[in-house]
This record gives structure tokens, C-alpha cells and sequence, in this order.
């Protein structure tokens, strides 16, 4: 079980490298959610907890690793920003255009909206795990709802 759990998340980690190698930010949007979410669900079953908790353990980890938006934002406001995008960002030249489409766009705000919203999810996450009486178990749920 714990060899599959771990091949599935290597798997899932050459996916998303294969992804970010398209250059197409829409189709990366939830890699960062995807990868943190299955990486806690890993964890949950690795420790030989229920498939209940295991999916709680994902939610949390999707709503956590899924506010990567601030340039999409922008994008949808201002289309031409996306040619800057699929150039890259080695240009500096590049880094400032896009930095001064980003301060005119509503995406730094949407963004925090999103991540509000994500947080309350995540934190909601922790709050369903079953009830544990073990310090160390609440002291870390103090953690991830702090994270």
C-alpha cells in the first residue's frame, strides 16, 4: 500500500512538471492545489488512518496550496498580458510589465478574497477531523489551522 501511495505521488509530480513545462498558466492553475492536496492525503494514509480522514487531510491540502491566481486575475481583465506570460519572465523587462498590469488589475484583491475563502475551507478541514484527546494531535491541528 505505502509502495502505491508513493508512486502515485511521484506519478503526480512528473504530471505536474509536465504541466508547468506547457507554459499555458490555465492548465497549471491547480497544480500547486493538486500536489499539496495529494501529498496530505498520502501522509493521512501512510499514518493508517480511515479513507475518511484521508479525504478530510486532501481538502485541506487543496484549499490550502490553491491561491496561486494574482496573474491570472490580471489576465482576465487585461488579455494582453498573456503574451507577456508565454514569454517568460527572464526578460526583466517582462517582470515589469506584468507587475504593472498586476498593480492596475483587481487580481492582488481577487487573489486575497480566494485565499479567505480557501482558508476558511482548510481550516473547516481540521475542524471535521474526529476528535483526539492527544495533545500533540491538537497541537498540531493548531498548526495547520494557523498555516
Amino acid at each position: 500500500m505505502q509502495l502505491a501511495v508513493l508512486a502515485g505521488d511521484f506519478l503526480l509530480s512528473r504530471a505536474c512538471v509536465a504541466l508547468a513545462s506547457l507554459q499555458n498558466t490555465e492548465k497549471t492553475y491547480y497544480k500547486t492545489a493538486s500536489l499539496i492536496s495529494n501529498s496530505c492525503k498520502a501522509i493521512a494514509i501512510l499514518a493508517g488512518q480511515t479513507a475518511e480522514v484521508a479525504m478530510l487531510a486532501f481538502d485541506y491540502g487543496k484549499n490550502l496550496g490553491i491561491v496561486t491566481a494574482p496573474i491570472l486575475f490580471a489576465m482576465e481583465e487585461f488579455p494582453q498580458l498573456r503574451a507577456i506570460v508565454d514569454k517568460g519572465f527572464d526578460n526583466p523587462d517582462n517582470v515589469d510589465i506584468a507587475l504593472e498590469y498586476l498593480g492596475k488589475s483587481r487580481g492582488i484583491q481577487r487573489t486575497k478574497d480566494l485565499a479567505i475563502m480557501h482558508a476558511n475551507l482548510a481550516a473547516a478541514a481540521i475542524d471535521s477531523l474526529p476528535d483526539s484527546d492527544d495533545e500533540e494531535v491538537k497541537k498540531s491541528r493548531r498548526a495547520l489551522k494557523l498555516l
